[in-house]
């Protein structure tokens, strides 16, 4: 069974943000993928000039939705 999860890295150690369901002494395999917003992912999808920052927030935020037109 796999799971995923979202951990910090601090002082040479990955810090789990929730408690996991695995017995003591369990081995594991991780694999290590870092956390990027889905504007940097989709980055060249769209011939957006502005940050990864811009865009997030012209895409999430209500102001900007389609119900505001």
């Amino acid at each position: 069974m796999a799971i995923i999860i979202d951990a910090i890295y601090e002082n040479g150690v990955l810090k789990p943000a929730e408690p996991l369901p695995l017995a003591e002494q369990q081995k594991v395999r991780v694999t290590v993928e870092p956390t990027i917003s889905w504007a940097d992912r989709t980055a060249g999808m769209l011939k957006w000039t502005g940050d990864s920052e811009a865009l997030e927030r012209a895409a999430c935020e209500p102001e900007f939705g389609v119900l505001e037109s």
